[in-house]
């Protein structure tokens, strides 16, 4: 296959993989494409060498260390700080709102994790974060490498992890709400709550005046929801709008985060915090599939819907005392 794209005149045995002495044949635009498909199965390098073009392969290793380490790190986060919610300080309680969270971040990220697979995209598995925040962690990502074959495939890796984690928080949610739960005098923290949510307190008829920290846990995952489907850079919703609009797309990117910076005058200074970190996102632009066919109407009308979820899912005000 290399010597489709190059012409080759030395190869060396370095660890783990090969090296390459190269001299191209096609243009750099297919020379590219070519890369990012060997990159599915390689660590992929293409530089010079004392003058010479050098390419290095080296064959992916897979260790899972790490992703167990995080796991097991971020489980004991998410116990110790969602066993603050009671007042006993239970670590069963603890322990089952750390559950239901990895329920609602896991269905998101593994919605993609298997989507990708679907597509022949290589992906790692997730990466759990934790971090001592009032839920223990800061969510969790995967790693792609390698191609992106095609628009259909970014658009139904970028959508299907925002609708998974959406449906899944609704269930948490439904479940949570008809769980009771008191607290005691003292600083309370009031959250702000997103449109889908006020719909399904009316539909269960809660009339409690605290949510149970399993209904928190949906809550949380509705707020991920709205945050992946901000259509910038790399994130989810970066991916569905380039998808649906192509290198238009990089306008919607760059803009967004003004318009979060814009909302901070109204909704408070979260909003100032988000745009800013938003614009290292949007500065980084989007790598383009190999095949630059739009979208069909399904999903379109798909892309619509997750867009629907995203006005839902926003909550003007996430936090007061």
């Amino acid at each position: 296959m290399i010597e489709d794209y190059f012409h080759i005149y030395a190869s060396e045995e370095i660890k783990d993989g090969f090296r390459y002495y190269v001299i191209p044949k096609r243009s750099a635009e297919e020379i590219e494409a070519f890369l990012m498909q060997l990159s599915n199965d390689y660590e992929v390098s293409l530089k010079r060498r004392y003058g010479e073009l050098v390419l290095e392969l080296k064959k992916t290793k897979r260790d899972y260390k790490l992703n167990l380490i995080l796991f097991l790190a971020t489980l004991a986060t998410t116990t110790f700080f969602g066993s603050m919610f009671y007042e006993d300080g239970s670590i069963l309680g603890g322990l089952a709102f750390s559950i239901v969270l990895f329920t609602v971040f896991g269905s998101h990220e593994l919605a993609h994790y298997f989507t990708a697979r679907k597509w022949g995209m290589k992906t790692s598995l997730p990466y759990f974060i934790p971090f001592p925040t009032i839920i223990g962690t800061l969510g969790a990502v995967i790693k792609y490498r390698g191609a992106i074959p095609n628009r259909k495939a970014l658009f139904d890796v970028g959508i299907s992890g925002p609708l998974a984690g959406f449906f899944a928080s609704i269930f948490v949610i439904l479940i949570g709400l008809q769980l009771h739960f008191e607290i005691s005098e003292g600083e309370k923290i009031f959250i702000g709550t997103p449109i889908i949510f006020d719909l399904l307190v009316k539909l269960t008829g809660f009339e409690g005046e605290a949510i149970h920290p399993i209904a928190f846990a949906g809550w949380v995952g509705l707020f991920v929801t709205f945050f992946n489907l901000l259509p910038v850079g790399q994130l989810d919703g970066g991916h569905v709008v380039r998808a649906m609009v192509g290198d238009k797309a990089e306008i919607v990117s760059k803009t967004t985060p003004f318009i979060l910076m814009i909302l901070s005058i109204f909704f408070g200074e979260i909003w100032l915090f988000w745009g800013i970190i938003l614009l290292f996102f949007a500065m980084q632009r989007h790598p383009k599939p190999i095949d630059e066919k739009g979208l069909d109407k399904k999903r379109i009308a798909i892309g619509i819907f997750g867009y629907l979820i995203f006005f839902l899912c926003f909550i003007p005000e996430p936090f007061k005392l």
